[in-house]
């Protein structure tokens, strides 16, 4: 597999499932985790969006 390529979405996907998982079972710190696990894939995305500009 090309870690090079496929790298980075896959972390997002994994993270982005960590976030959905936490949030709906968890509640106190559970939130907190779930808060920065859906985070990250919408700051990679501006980060990128305003790096192309």
């Amino acid at each position: 597999m090309n870690w090079k390529l496929w790298g980075a979405p896959i972390a997002l996907g994994v993270s982005t499932t960590i976030g959905l998982v936490s949030a709906l079972l968890g509640d106190g710190w559970l939130d907190a985790i779930s808060a920065v696990t859906l985070g990250a894939p919408v700051a990679v995305g501006i980060w990128y969006g305003w790096r192309r500009s």
